[in-house]
């Protein structure tokens, strides 16, 4: 998890130590400090109903785009919403508004009146009481996604914790997620198209550019397809940071932690070791690229022997152009750019690399990406600032090893959570 707790009794901890209400601002060095606050627990029916004076709630426009450069905030700028007004919002939690259900709890479609008495419509994620995650992912999405805005993560708008409820409200993304795009099967699911695909992987790249991008980096730690959620018009958006986990500092190459994540999309040297860098993220980042291509899970036990796992199946065929026609989409009908497909196919040979030094950035994945859509070769400053220390490179190699799932705003049940591995000694020989 993004947060280490004690789980001898409950949570009686006022969120001011959650949310580091009247703090100074904070700067990217205190933010271990913030991220990791050890809560008590020694009463589970903590009354914090009256917590509203935290932050004045009234006063946030939850209908206002994040800035366009993206920003990290000294403290979580959010709304604080009683447990009556969500429950109004969700018409008392009905099951016809039910979006999607996962390890933290239930999401569900609500609609908040403006002061104008206009309405906006919000995904709200309940904590399922019996959940042993989601209080630790609670205050990490509170900690991370509370604090970061960008164009390309999902936007926190504001909690509610009232005894034993606690729950999360975000904006509402139209078009769900891309793994249901991109595995969902029956009429009301179109199949993307190839210029819709670079679009996300695009915006996708940019959000995780973004948290790479500080003095004191962002570990996503769970970049997967279910993650990444989309709007109306197909604008892509990063969710579910309840696994983020702060980056080494400048005299570290990694930082070391139980390992978490989810099957198929962790980074090798993570799940052998419990060492986490950076550019773990660029390993998923990589899997998502070959689901892209190929419109196939990263595992799946039905698919004939030797082909479970996608990664170490398709890999041969990912730098001949040949051989890669014969994997991608059936569904793209092959309608793409036959040259596009095999630079990204490359780009994703590179991202999967065994060692971490080896894979680009996500600065220079962004940047291959543009070049790939046509758009300029050179991101603006204005939209990210991030250095890069090194030119693109081709690599070839690396092999995909496993993990575990969670709980997503997107409108179908995850099928794909994150949970603690078993312990390193536990693993089958070869992973």
């Amino acid at each position: 998890m993004g947060i280490c707790l004690s789980h001898s009794g409950s949570r009686s901890a006022t969120v001011n130590s959650v949310v580091n209400h009247g703090q100074p601002s904070t700067t990217s060095s205190q933010w271990s400090s913030v991220a990791t606050t050890s809560m008590s627990t020694s009463s589970k029916s903590a009354n914090v109903s009256g917590n509203s004076s935290l932050f004045s709630g009234s006063d946030i426009d939850i209908s206002s785009p994040a800035p366009a450069a993206g920003q990290m905030l000294p403290r979580p700028n959010l709304r604080v919403f009683s447990f009556s007004e969500l429950k109004t919002a969700t018409r008392n939690f009905r099951s016809d508004t039910l979006l999607g259900e996962g390890g933290f709890g239930k999401v569900y479609k609500g609609w908040l009146l403006g002061p104008s008495g206009e309405r906006t419509i919000v995904a709200v994620k309940k904590l399922n009481s019996e959940s042993t995650q989601g209080y630790q992912e609670w205050q990490s999405e509170i900690n991370f996604l509370g604090r970061l805005s960008h164009p390309n993560l999902v936007r926190l708008l504001g909690y509610c914790w009232e005894d034993v409820e606690l729950l999360l409200v975000y904006e509402f993304m139209q078009k769900g997620s891309l793994e249901n795009h991109l595995f969902g099967r029956g009429s009301a699911v179109q199949p993307l198209p190839w210029d819709l695909r670079l679009k996300i992987l695009i915006g996708a790249a940019r959000g995780l550019a973004f948290l790479h991008a500080s003095d004191r980096k962002v570990i996503y730690r769970d970049f997967k397809a279910s993650n990444i959620l989309l709007d109306g018009s197909y604008h892509a958006k990063l969710s579910d940071f309840g696994l983020a986990k702060l980056g080494p500092t400048a005299s570290k190459s990694h930082v070391t932690t139980q390992v978490m994540g989810t099957n198929g999309y962790a980074a090798p040297e993570y799940v052998a070791t419990g060492h986490l860098y950076v550019k773990s993220d660029v390993y998923g980042f990589g899997v998502v690229l070959v689901e892209m291509l190929t419109g196939l899970r990263t595992l799946d036990s039905n698919r004939p022997n030797g082909q479970e796992k996608l990664v170490e199946w398709i890999k041969p065929h990912l730098s001949d152009r040949r051989k890669l026609k014969n994997v991608m989409d059936s569904r793209l009908e092959g309608k793409y750019p036959s040259r596009s497909a095999l630079e990204i196919a490359q780009l994703s040979l590179d991202c999967l690399e065994n060692e971490p030094k080896n894979r680009p950035s996500m600065r220079e994945i962004v940047e291959t990406l543009q070049r790939i859509d046509g758009a300029p070769e050179t991101l603006p400053r204005d939209q990210l600032t991030v250095k890069s220390s090194h030119q693109p490179t081709n690599r070839r190699g690396g092999r995909q090893q496993p993990l575990q799932h969670r709980s997503p705003l997107h409108p179908r049940q995850d099928s794909n959570q994150a949970y603690p591995l078993p312990q390193r000694r536990l693993l089958p020989s070869g992973k």
